[in-house]
């Protein structure tokens, strides 16, 4: 039947069952947003306060949901706002499909108004891109586009139609068809080797093979991956480490997929990972990577791992399966494991009381952690050259509580069904260390990226996601500067999103790296301006409680545990209104260390003793760092 283009766009989107979008109008988009009002009783359209932060929502939505995301935005500036929220989806393999439009075939390429060839900016951070000229092919398109989001390694797509294509007298043949048949459309067949449509079967050879190394070993281990999560194993996972007895590590994305007290879970591996997770590491002879992309932060740079180690690597793209001169297991998690355990009948993993040791030490850490407080003899958990700058925190702000122990303090106090997220600063590394996960699917970090704005606009995507349940952002102040607006949005929703804000007036990890490698202070601390004409005056006094009420939200300013005790279960008597949570923090006193090396680089010449110490030390780790 005949039907007009953009009508066709949104039968496009009920054949795949959306019905949220996140978006921002805007000139050339207007056709798509005119259309989008027939269709309101199905489709629900978020105006968010910021293409990026419409982005960053779609994403949360898609992480908790499972399902593809959906983002509008319209050209020029509205579409390259987009840009790190799709980057940021292509590095967390966040399914997304980003519809934008641009301006008309006739002025295409001639420096027309808000025109950018955003197909051309976004190609090398999607999965695929679409520059739809011709209408008849829209059908085609949409299909095309859910379908390259959501299979193999998930990620984005972008389609953007020139204007005249959304044009109201434009019309074209379309037939409704669900998502569950229209991959037997001919454009999709055609499409499915090209792009891995379909998940790979795993290769018995391959689980032969896996099966010989791992009756061979002596200290095997399993590190948890993203990809049990989104290829929905979780069952199976904990199945094939229980019954193998063996051990497993959490990278950010994978960790929730199994309970943090499981007796064989170590909890998070690498630069952000705990003592339990490296200790045993460090020792492992076999590695078995579950849907993981062995990122520099989950092997420590690969420094973290035997130099003998064998590794294996199940994941569905071949490309993340063959890192770290792996046996590659292109597969599935959710039918590999299965397919593994059952060739491995019987097999048991020769640990003895290596596993509860590891995670009783680190029990013994998490107990301090969740206690540290600031007092007599106070000695700040990152005791560098900076150190000094909790004390004169504490003194220009009268603050004293401990990023850990208000971490500790949350984490104890919110329903164990609520969902947490995160991404930046210094707060994604204590929260894979000491988060503490009751329930599956309860940990949302973006981690790949580590998107500074992400956590208040994810977190209103993941409230669309999760319903009744309480959402809880982990925010820095330097994140929430950035962007916050999605408040006024959370707001006009009437969707309560809790946003804890961890305040202490800094960069704090980059401080601390800026330091570790033998530098001064410089740019990474909200001081005021001094005389010398550096950023050496007081700590400055922002009032986020006071930006949070002038949106209309309710706030908290928080001073002491019991009072952030108080205001957890004051808030949640909330309803339908954004809750923050103004929580002053010292600097230096987040988690550090636990066995693990990230490398950044140092300066080889330098006048600096401190910056040539930094680089011996680099050079030292560079030669136990396995080569790929």
């Amino acid at each position: 039947m005949k039907i007009r283009a953009t009508a066709a766009i949104m039968e496009c989107l009920l054949e795949q069952e959306v019905d949220t979008v996140f978006g921002y109008p805007g000139g050339t988009i207007l056709n798509l947003y005119d259309e989008l009002y027939n269709y309101k009783d199905k489709i629900h359209h978020v105006l968010t306060a910021h293409e990026q932060g419409a982005s960053h929502a779609a994403d949360g939505y898609a992480r908790s949901t499972g399902k593809v995301g959906v983002c509008f935005a319209t050209s020029g500036p509205g579409a390259t706002n987009l840009v790190t929220g799709i980057a940021t989806a292509y590095m967390d393999s966040s399914p997304i499909v980003f519809i934008t439009c641009n301006v008309t075939e006739q002025t295409l390429g001639k420096d027309a108004f808000q025109e950018v060839d955003i197909t051309g900016i976004a190609m090398p951070i999607t999965k695929a891109t679409y520059l739809v000229r011709d209408p008849q092919t829209i059908p085609d398109v949409m299909r095309q586009a859910f379908a390259v989001a959501a299979s193999g390694r998930p990620g984005p797509v972008l389609i953007d139609f020139v204007k005249n294509v959304t044009f109201p007298s434009v019309e074209i043949d379309y037939e409704f068809v669900p998502w569950t048949e229209n991959r037997k459309c001919g454009s999709l067949r055609s499409l499915s080797t090209s792009h891995d449509l379909k998940a790979p079967e795993p290769n018995i050879g391959d689980i032969n093979t896996l099966v010989d190394m791992i009756a061979q070993s002596e200290k095997p281990m399993l590190i948890c991956g993203g990809g049990v999560r989104y290829s929905e194993a979780h069952e199976e996972f904990r199945k094939f480490a229980e019954t193998t007895g063996i051990p497993f590590a959490e990278t950010q994305a994978g960790k929730s997929a199994v309970v943090w007290d499981h007796p064989l879970n170590l909890g998070g591996v690498g630069v952000t990972g705990c003592s339990a997770a490296n200790e045993i590491a460090r020792e492992a002879d076999v590695v078995i990577g579950v849907g993981t992309r062995y990122t520099d932060f989950t092997t420590a740079s690969k420094w973290l791992f035997r130099e003998d180690a064998k590794f294996v690597n199940i994941n569905v793209s071949e490309f993340q399966a063959l890192k770290l001169d792996a046996l590659p297991v292109a597969a599935d998690a959710k039918r590999a494991l299965p397919a593994l355990l059952a060739a491995l009948e019987g097999y048991k993993a020769p640990y003895t009381t290596e596993i509860a040791a590891a995670r009783d030490g680190w029990q013994k850490e998490l107990d301090r952690l969740d206690a540290a407080a600031f007092g007599e003899g106070y000695v700040p958990e990152i005791n560098d050259a900076n150190a000094q700058s909790a004390f004169r925190f504490a003194q220009d702000l009268g603050a004293e509580l401990t990023q850990t122990a208000v971490l500790g303090c949350i984490n104890h106090c919110i329903e164990a069904e609520d969902v947490v997220i995160g991404a930046a600063g210094s707060l994604p590394g204590d929260m894979q260390r000491m988060w503490r996960p009751r329930a599956v699917d309860t940990y949302n970090m973006e981690y790949g990226y580590s998107c500074m704005g992400y956590e208040v606009s994810g977190a209103l995507g993941v409230k669309y996601a999760i319903g009744d349940r309480d959402v809880y952002a982990m925010c820095g102040d330097g994140s929430f500067i950035m962007l916050h607006a999605e408040l006024l949005t959370a707001l006009q929703e009437h969707k309560k999103i809790n946003i804890c804000l961890f305040n202490n007036a800094s960069y704090g990890c980059i401080n601390n790296l800026q330091v570790g490698h033998g530098n001064d202070t410089l740019c990474t601390e909200l001081r005021w301006r001094g005389e010398d004409g550096k950023f050496s005056g007081a700590f400055m006094p922002v009032d986020f409680a006071k930006i949070a009420e002038g949106y209309g939200c309710r706030a908290y300013t928080i001073h002491s545990l019991s009072e952030l005790k108080d205001a957890i279960a004051d808030a949640k008597k909330i309803d339908g209104v954004p809750v923050l949570f103004d929580i002053r923090v010292l600097p230096k006193s987040m988690t550090d260390g636990y066995g693990a090396w990230w490398r950044v680089g140092d300066t080889a010449v330098s006048e600096n003793p401190r910056n040539l110490e930094a680089y011996q030390d680099h050079l030292a780790h560079e030669k136990t760092a396995r080569k790929y």
